[in-house]
């Protein structure tokens, strides 16, 4: 017989029957780390570790690389019009970051500082036991200041007044101090340690910490061994224990070499990092179980439920963030929103909307955030309401246009809110030309500016097609894809459900518990979105497991392909980032589609055709004796094939090879005999660069048994 093409549809089929597969494409069945371009499969570019520097204790960039503390679940890129400057911003599921010039800045929101600092209202004497302050807040109901280099103890605050002073503590002078003179709250000595232990005891008087939140320190001397370096380290600590409301223990980097029951000197400052009660640490959504889960009189009384049991699910942490100008506005998912002024500098933390100047009937509680274009009404979906304090997580608010710390309606103002009825809560929503699409975990809404006296205007576009999760959905040049909990969607201005190859073979093996971890990915230069997601062969099993697999529909080609890569949040190329970026469970920033490797480590990169019969009722056994390839490879590029032939669809495959195939292979001789033939290409180095046109192979007729 002649030479035969072996000439296969672009992308990949699971849902049938390989061999279903053969006889109807044929069709590839099986790939990883592969794309199809112009119809063929080629190995994707590689991606290597970018370079993010920390800072020491005093702020100064080090040049050792680093990891973000906590899992990245989102990331925005731009560019300051004021300085020029590059930035991205990382939220994490307990911080909030901003990388610029490779150096990472902490700018997660405080909940609480002990460096109060006010000033004084009237001079004082040596001697008087009683400070008159500008203003209080912040301050501890007792606790210790400083003035010049007095340090003075009190006792309680009557109104704007320090009371129960004693002057001159701590081995400092008693001494009079000017009007306005500046006043800052400290701890002293609240450090302890034990000898050859890791263990630092932290006492601090009403600290208000959980376990798990994040604190920071500055000002702190060298205690017990441990260097003032190590203790004032700008990632701070995470809280291990709490003994007591006035105590918490850390765990230091290195062991203490002696035993101190009160160190770190005399102006110790520590700074609370937003936490639990603000809606991080929370790396995995929890069932909601206890009082008023299942229903009434179910199970038996006092003994815990099941997990099974609770159908309410508190949410992962996650952060929403949005550019207003040049300045970045963060939201916790179903928590308070946050803002960061560019120009007020890097080491300048995000601050409550709330606590901005002039802001009013600000949503405490919000899920999802964007901005409408071009009429740029910061909206917030799932929203506490204006006129009460009652979360409803199907209320859609915005703020008035061009401000978004203003958004109590007014006849003089374009606030505003409008309930959705379809669903239990929105899930996610993005802005996509001149409207914003709006998922709940039910439906599809548009969202469209329509001026005074409505403001907006609500379409219902869709139901049985709410998104999977909160970074589930993207916009693409005005057309909209996304995940939801069984299949894939696209919005041109009709809902439409895309066809997937794939479908059950996803969404079979997904952990449906974590499918909110799931997130969206574009890739322009190739026209590829990609979700990852949280798979059942994840190797954290069910224990706070990150995605770890992927599965990309190529709209160009209308094409999908699958394969493991583990990434929580992702970027497409932007201004200076020529190439995408994204996130790995271990908090590293990799520059995907660089090189040819994963790091410097192999890439397993394969497609995997299915049976094909030469003749059309697959009668006749034949043997395969050559292979005839057509592939574009780099000249260090191997390229490794194997033949498996089946006698009959459910008869034991028999495998031969590997073959292997080089830039120079004119021909590989082989010998495979079987009623089907399939083939798998491969490649396992660190080198390989491949994209395939079309093989061809010699078959013969061998009989019919």
């Amino acid at each position: 017989m002649p030479l035969q093409l072996l000439q296969f549809k672009p992308g990949v089929v699971k849902d049938i029957t390989e061999y279903s597969a053969g006889k109807n494409g044929p069709f590839w069945v099986d790939s990883n780390l592969i794309r199809f371009k112009n119809g063929y499969p080629s190995k994707i570019g590689g991606w290597e570790k970018d370079t993010i520097n920390s800072l020491d204790s005093a702020g100064s960039i080090t040049s050792n690389a680093t990891s973000v503390q906590g899992i990245a679940r989102k990331m925005f890129y731009w560019r300051s019009i004021t300085d020029g400057e590059d930035r991205i911003a990382v939220g994490t599921h307990n911080h909030l970051y901003i990388v610029e010039n490779n150096a990472l800045y902490d700018i997660t929101p405080l909940r609480d500082s002990t460096n109060a600092a006010t000033t004084t209202t009237e001079a004082l004497d040596n001697s008087e036991t009683a400070i008159d302050l500008l203003s209080v807040s912040g301050f501890k109901t007792a606790g210790v200041i400083i003035i010049g280099s007095e340090i003075i103890t009190y006792t309680g605050i009557s109104s704007l007044t320090l009371t129960g002073c004693t002057r001159g503590t701590n081995s400092t002078s008693a001494a009079a101090h000017d009007s306005g003179a500046a006043v800052t709250q400290v701890l002293i000595a609240p450090i302890t340690t034990a000898d050859e232990s890791t263990v630092i005891t932290i006492t601090d008087s009403g600290h208000g910490a959980v376990v798990g939140d994040f604190v920071v320190f500055s000002g702190a001397a060298a205690t017990g061994g441990i260097t003032a370096e190590n203790l004032n380290r700008k990632a701070g600590y995470q809280i291990v224990t709490i003994p007591n409301a006035n105590t918490y223990t850390i765990t230091s980097p290195t062991e203490a070499t002696s035993t101190v029951s009160a160190g770190g000197g005399n102006a110790v400052v520590i700074n609370y990092l937003i936490g639990n009660a603000a809606g991080l640490g929370y790396q995995s959504s929890t069932p909601a179980l206890g009082w008023g889960a299942g229903g009434w009189g179910e199970s038996t009384w006092g003994t815990p439920r099941a997990v099974s049991e609770s159908d309410v699910s508190l949410d992962n942490s996650s952060w929403d963030l949005d550019l207003w100008g040049e300045d970045l506005i963060a939201t916790v998912r179903g928590h308070a929103m946050y803002y960061w002024d560019t120009s007020s500098g890097n080491t300048t933390r995000a601050s409550l909307i709330s606590e901005e100047s002039g802001a009013t009937n600000v949503p405490a509680q919000v899920r999802v955030t964007t901005i409408s274009f071009p009429d740029r009404h910061f909206i917030a979906a799932g929203s506490t309401s204006y006129s009460s304090p009652t979360f409803d997580p199907m209320l859609v608010r915005w703020s008035t246009q061009e401000d978004f710390t203003k958004w109590g309606p007014t006849a003089l103002n374009t606030a505003g809110d409008q309930r959705l009825q379809i669903g239990t809560k929105v899930v996610t929503m993005v802005s996509s030309r001149e409207e914003t699409i709006i998922s709940t975990d039910e439906a599809i809404y548009g969202m469209t500016f329509v001026g005074p006296p409505f403001i907006f205007s609500f379409r219902l576009l869709a139901t049985n097609a709410g998104a999977a999760g909160l970074n589930t959905m993207i916009n693409v040049d005005g057309n909209v894809f996304w995940m939801g909990k069984t299949n894939f969607f696209t919005y041109d201005g009709v809902v439409k459900e895309i066809p997937c190859s794939v479908q059950y073979y996803v969404f079979d093996r997904m952990q449906r518990n974590f499918i909110d971890k799931t997130i969206v990915a574009h890739n322009k230069k190739f026209k590829e979105v990609t979700w990852f997601y949280v798979s059942d062969d994840n190797s954290a099993g069910t224990l706070n497991p990150e995605p770890d697999s992927y599965v990309t529909f190529n709209y160009l080609e209308n094409a999908w392909s699958i394969g493991t890569m583990d990434r929580t949040a992702w970027l497409d190329s932007f201004g200076f980032r020529k190439v995408p970026f994204a996130f790995d469970p271990d908090g590293y920033l990799y520059n995907q589609e660089t090189g040819t490797s994963a790091n410097g480590s192999a890439m397993s990169a394969y497609v995997e055709s299915s049976p094909r019969e030469i003749t059309q009722d697959g009668e006749n056994l034949y043997m395969v004796d050559k292979i005839v390839p057509d592939v574009t490879m780099t000249s260090d590029t191997n390229l490794y094939v194997d033949l498996n032939t089946r006698k009959y669809p459910n008869a034991p495959e028999v495998t031969k090879g590997p073959f292997t195939i080089t830039s120079s292979t004119e021909k590989v001789s082989t010998r495979a005999r079987g009623r089907q033939v399939a083939m798998k290409f491969y490649s396992t180095g660190t080198a390989d660069d491949w994209s395939m046109g079309t093989f061809r192979i010699n078959a013969k007729v061998d009989g019919l048994r």
